[in-house]
């Protein structure tokens, strides 16, 4: 049962994650430049008051707008393998996959300068992490996992009861009572639902100074601002042709339903330095993001089924069935194999319960730190119409403290490495395209359904169309190909151990129409 609890209460909050760039909390799509060309950190441009900050100094005197808009739209996509689920009455089909989807209409951000002798003037307005919501209509495969095995257990505990029941009783105890409820293979149904929203807003000031000709640096700070909501429901749980609750609490038919509903609200601060170094026909660039130190606050109202009168409940349906009471008290509930099954459920329960529900309880604060960030870019521009840039990104994960150090689970922080290109057609229309490739730091132990990423490539394509001498309209297009992930653990049933198999992959689309304006 507690595991139950668990895997329904967690799977809601992570399936919302919904970074479309960047590392496991940081988008980095934050400029439909970036989506055109994948590598912007050694550009000068107005998109670099997020990419290139130091290096915006070089962009002219005079104000300057970006205003951008994305819409993307990614899929979630597990593949689970387990014996047990041949046992679900409504798709006994193992391996199964479980999809969800992830949706975000519109993704905006605003960028703006104002550069007046040698300094800069900055301000970013952006999804600096999450952007939309995820949706997985029928739950997730670990969660069907710890019905099933739930399923086992309620047979088990059946069998025991009328095992004891028949020896106390003989001729007198006819009939399998419980076990002709619960039934003897662990057969099961069950409905589930979970969905996430997840917004990180995130206001950025600065200033950049033009040391000399060559060399200028930025420092700012951005306020972030987190807000979330996740819902999800396990109902209807069936074991046989028994609904569960009636050995929980008879009296009430939600008694073994689950429901999360639960808002997070969180604000953090992040610090940013970086420098910018031009000669000739070169363009270097550095960019440091310190880490936010992000604590959410929760207010929930959640719902979970509660094991504390399984005994006085198998007491009354029993009595209700005729059993003398002290027979049921005495030789049925008093029996060693009675007690050690419901005693182990308990134990178990009773343990892992402060952990299951910690991460969601109404009130309390859940670490959910954004990582340290280093960006580092060089650019070259072989003749004046083309330009060629390449980056790297180092994203501290491992640091970045999240609910129960989960973080300390990964081997290292994320990777990222690019190239772009854009070229001049003409003094109106200029095309470019670039790639990233995204390496997380993954371990078998950090992955799971509820929370997961896995390493890519991504490509993206698109260019500018110069409106007027002042105005230019950016649009593009990026898709990512993720790798699969594959992991295998063994999981203990009663008497024998079966193998849990899991390949985790997605799928990830970005559209974007963005507008620079000089005045």
């Amino acid at each position: 049962m507690n595991k139950l609890k668990m895997a329904c209460l967690t799977a809601a909050i992570a399936s919302s994650s919904v970074s479309f760039a960047g590392g496991l909390l940081t988008n980095t799509n934050q400029n439909v430049a970036f989506n055109r060309m994948m590598s912007r950190e050694a550009s000068i441009g107005i998109d670099g008051v997020y990419y290139n900050p130091a290096g915006v100094v070089f962009l002219g005197e005079g104000h300057h707008l970006s205003l951008n808009w994305q819409l993307a739209y990614q899929t979630r996509i597990i593949k689970n393998g387990y014996d047990l689920f041949k046992n679900n009455v409504n798709n006994p089909i193992t391996p199964r996959e479980f999809k969800g989807e992830a949706f975000a209409p519109v993704i905006p951000s605003l960028q703006y300068a104002y550069n007046k002798g040698r300094w800069s003037f900055q301000a970013n307005l952006a999804l600096t992490g999450g952007g939309g919501k995820c949706t997985f209509d029928n739950g997730l495969g670990s969660f069907e996992k710890i019905v099933g095995e739930t399923a086992m257990g309620a047979c088990g505990l059946a069998g025991a009861v009328d095992g004891a029941a028949k020896g106390a009783l003989g001729a007198a105890y006819p009939k399998n009572i419980f076990s002709e409820m619960f039934g003897s293979d662990g057969k099961y149904s069950y409905d589930s639902y979970m969905h996430g929203r997840q917004y990180y807003y995130g206001i950025s000031i600065g200033a950049a100074y033009k040391v000399s000709d060559n060399f200028s640096a930025f420092a700012g700070l951005r306020t972030v601002y987190a807000s979330c909501n996740y819902y999800g429901y396990v109902r209807d749980i069936k074991v046989g042709n028994t609904p569960l609750y009636t050995v929980l609490d008879p009296s009430k038919t939600d008694a073994a339903d689950i429901l999360l509903s639960c808002d997070q609200t969180g604000l953090g601060f992040t610090p940013i330095i970086g420098i910018d170094y031009k000669t000739g026909r070169w363009n270097f660039s550095a960019k440091y993001e310190f880490k936010t130190r992000m604590r959410l606050k929760n207010k929930s109202v959640n719902q979970a089924p509660s094991i504390g009168n399984l005994a006085g409940n198998l007491r009354t349906a029993l009595i209700a069935k005729g059993v003398p009471e002290v027979v049921v008290d005495n030789k049925i509930l008093g029996d060693p194999k009675v007690q050690a099954v419901m005693g182990g459920i308990k134990s178990k329960f009773d343990t892992a319960l402060g952990e299951a529900v910690g991460e969601y309880e109404d009130g309390k604060k859940i670490a959910g730190d954004i990582p340290a960030y280093l960006t580092l870019g060089a650019g070259y521009a072989p003749t004046d119409d083309l330009r060629i840039n390449v980056g790297f990104h180092w994203f501290d994960d491992k640091n970045a403290t999240s609910y129960n150090n989960r973080n300390k689970k990964l081997d290292r922080g994320t990777l990222e490495y690019n190239a772009g290109a854009e070229y001049d057609i003409n003094k109106r229309f200029t095309v470019s395209a670039g790639w990233q490739c995204t390496s997380y730091g993954l371990s078998d132990e950090y992955m799971d359904d509820k929370s997961f990423v896995v390493s890519s490539n991504s490509v993206g394509v698109g260019g500018v169309i110069r409106l007027t001498s002042r105005m230019k309209l950016n649009v593009a297009y990026f898709h990512t190909f993720y790798e699969h992930k594959k992991t295998s653990e063994e999981s203990t049933v009663g008497t024998n151990t079966l193998n849990y198999t899991s390949d985790y992959t997605r799928n990830n689309n970005v559209f974007g129409v963005g507008l620079d304006v000089k005045f």
